[in-house]
C-alpha cells in the first residue's frame, strides 16, 4: 500500500522539462511521508507526551517561584521539551529514507521520472510539519508565561527558535545519514554517537566556549539569581544562525549525496557552509568587555541602573524590568512593619534590589549583606520561599539596624526577628520551615535571607513556634508594649520568652551558650 501511495505520488512528474510539475510531486511525496511518520510509535508518543504535558503546564496553577516567571529564563525553559521528538525523527525519518531499500524497490524507483535526489527532498521536508508544530508549541508555552500576572523581563526571538530548529536538524541529519550509510543500524549507533560527542563537548574540552555552543541546545542554570535581560551575554542570535547553516548543510549534503548536482544545489552548499561558519565563530566569542563592565556595575554599584519609588515612606529602587514590582515589595514590608513597635513601625526603609552579575549565569548568587542602617536587600527572583526570606531581612533591619549586625543576632532577638518575618503571614508554620534549610520547625537550624542569614538554636525555635500558634492580636500587642526590651542588644532567650510569656525551654537557649 506504501509502495502504491509513494509510486503514484512520484508519477505526478510526467516531465522532467517541467519544473512546476517536478516540485508539485516533491510536495506530493513530502506531504505523504509526513503522514506516514505518524504510523511510527516513537514519534507519535512523543509527539504526543511533548504537547499533551507543555498543553498541561499552561493551565496548571503556577504557584511559588514559578508564579512570577523571568521571560529571559523562560525562552530557554521551551528548549528541553522537543528533545525526545527530535530522536524519535531522526530514528523514524531515517527508516523512512530506507524504506525503498529495505523492500528491494530501488530497481522500481529508478525508472520513474522523478530523480533520487528529489526523492531525499521530500524526506528532508517531511519534517517541516513536526517543527511547525515545534514552533506553535514554543509560542504558546512563551505567551502564556508572558501574560501572567507577574511576569517580568524580555525574551528572544533567538532563544525561542532553537526548539524547531532541533527538531529539523534531527530531521536533516537522519536522512543524510540513511544516504551515507545505507543501514538500519546506523541510526541506532547515531543516537548512541550523538550522546558520547555532547557529552565529551560539554566536558572533555573543559567547557571551553567555542566547543560548548557546538551542541545544538546549550542549557545554563541561573541558580538562585535572574540576571537582567542586558546582562545575560548568551549568543542566542549567533547560535541561532549557526543552527540554521547547519540545518541547511546537513539537507544539501543529503541531496548531494543521492546525485543532486544542479547550480544552485552547489551555491546552497557554499551559503549553508558559510552561515555555519559564521555562526559558529560569532557564539564563540565569549563574554565582551562592555558586558563584563556591565555586569560589574549592576553588582557593585546597582544604583546607576536602577530607578527607584516610594511607597508609604519607603524608597523601592529596582532594575527597570522590575519596577514594576515594588507594590508587592511593599506589602511585605508593611505586614512586617505592622507587627514592630517603637520607631521601627514607622521607620523609613530603602529597599535595594541587588545581583551578583559578574559570574554570568554560572554563578550561585550569592550577596553580601548591606552595612549602610535601614537598607534591605531583595533579589531578582520572587514568590514562594523568597517572600519569607524577604520578610526575614525586614525583620533583621528592623531590630538590629543593618544586615550586617543582622545576620550576627545570636540572643534573644532572633525570636523578635523571627516573628516579625512570620507573624503575619497566611500559613507562618508553613513558612518558618520553608525559610529554614533543613525545612523543619524544630530544633536549631539555619535561616534563609536574600544575603546572610541568622541562626536559630531550639529553645529560639520552641519559643517561636509558640507565640506562632498563639492569637495574633495578643502577640501583637505584647511585642509592641515591650519593644525597647525585646530588641535590646543582649537579651536573652528566656527573658524574650518571659516578657512575652512563653513557656521557657530547657537547656541552651543562645548560640552563645551552646
Amino acid at each position: 500500500m506504501s509502495l502504491t501511495t509513494e509510486t503514484a505520488a512520484e508519477s505526478a512528474a510526467v516531465h522532467e522539462d517541467d519544473p512546476r510539475r517536478s516540485w508539485a510531486a516533491v510536495f506530493a511525496l513530502a506531504r505523504f511521508e509526513a503522514r506516514d511518520l505518524l504510523r511510527y510509535i516513537p514519534v507519535v508518543a512523543t509527539l504526543l507526551l511533548y504537547v499533551g504535558y507543555t498543553a498541561w503546564t499552561l493551565f496548571h496553577e503556577k504557584e511559588g517561584m514559578d508564579a512570577f516567571p523571568a521571560l529571559q529564563d523562560a525562552d530557554r525553559d521551551t528548549q528541553t521539551g522537543p528533545l525526545l521528538l527530535g530522536i524519535a525523527l531522526f530514528v523514524c525519518v531515517n527508516r523512512c529514507t530506507l524504506r525503498s531499500r529495505r523492500r528491494g524497490t530501488d530497481r522500481q524507483f529508478d525508472v520513474l521520472v522523478m530523480e533520487p535526489w528529489r526523492r531525499t527532498v521530500a524526506h528532508v521536508l517531511s519534517v517541516v510539519p513536526f517543527a511547525a508544530v515545534t514552533a506553535l508549541v514554543v509560542l504558546g508555552e512563551f505567551t502564556r508565561q508572558a501574560l501572567r500576572q507577574g511576569a517580568v523581563g524580555h525574551g528572544s526571538l533567538a532563544e525561542l527558535a532553537v526548539g524547531p530548529l532541533y527538531v529539523l536538524l534531527c530531521g536533516a541529519f537522519g536522512v543524510l545519514l540513511a544516504r551515507l550509510v545505507p543501514s538500519t543500524f546506523a541510526a541506532p549507533v547515531g543516537v548512541v554517537g550523538l550522546f558520547v560527542f555532547s557529552v565529551f563537548i560539554s566536558t572533555g574540552t573543559s567547557g571551553a566556549e567555542w566547543s560548548r555552543w557546538l551542541s545544538p541546545i546549550v542549557g545554563e542554570n541561573s541558580g538562585n539569581t535572574v540576571l537582567p535581560s542586558d546582562l545575560i551575554g548568551r549568543p542566542a542570535a549567533w547560535h541561532a544562525l549557526y543552527l540554521t547553516g547547519l540545518v541547511l548543510l546537513l539537507a544539501i549534503g543529503a541531496v548531494l549525496a543521492s546525485g543532486g548536482r544542479t547550480v544552485y544545489l552547489k551555491a546552497g552548499t557554499a551559503g549553508a557552509l558559510a552561515l555555519t561558519l559564521a555562526g559558529a565563530v560569532g557564539q564563540s566569542g565569549g563574554v565582551s568587555a562592555e558586558l563584563e563592565a556591565a555586569r560589574e556595575q549592576a553588582t557593585v554599584s546597582p544604583q546607576r541602573d536602577q530607578t527607584c519609588v516610594k511607597r508609604a515612606g519607603s524608597t523601592y529602587c529596582a532594575f527597570p524590568e522590575w519596577t514594576g514590582r515594588a507594590g508587592t515589595w511593599a506589602q511585605a514590608v508593611d505586614r512586617v512593619q505592622s507587627l514592630a513597635g517603637g520607631t521601627a513601625a514607622r521607620q523609613p526603609l530603602l529597599v535595594r534590589q541587588r545581583v551578583e552579575a559578574r559570574y554570568g549565569l554560572s554563578g550561585d548568587g550569592a550577596i553580601d549583606p548591606l552595612t549602610a542602617p535601614g537598607q534591605v536587600t531583595v533579589g531578582t527572583r520572587w514568590g514562594g520561599n523568597r517572600v519569607p526570606e524577604f520578610a526575614v531581612a525586614v525583620a533583621s533591619v528592623l531590630v538590629a539596624g543593618d544586615e550586617s549586625k543582622g545576620s550576627e543576632l545570636c540572643d534573644g532577638r532572633v525570636v523578635t526577628t523571627m516573628w516579625l518575618a512570620l507573624g503575619g503571614a497566611s500559613h507562618p508554620m508553613t513558612d518558618l520551615a520553608n525559610v529554614r534549610l533543613d525545612d523543619s520547625v524544630t530544633g536549631s537550624a539555619y535561616v534563609l535571607a536574600p544575603t546572610s542569614g541568622l541562626s536559630m538554636t531550639a529553645g529560639q525555635t520552641d519559643v517561636l513556634r509558640e507565640l506562632l500558634e498563639r492569637p495574633r492580636g495578643e502577640v501583637t500587642a505584647s511585642v509592641k508594649r515591650h519593644w525597647n526590651e525585646l530588641t535590646a542588644s543582649g537579651v536573652s532567650t528566656v527573658q524574650v520568652a518571659r516578657v512575652l510569656g512563653a513557656e521557657v525551654p530547657k537547656g541552651a537557649m543562645d548560640c552563645a551558650e551552646e
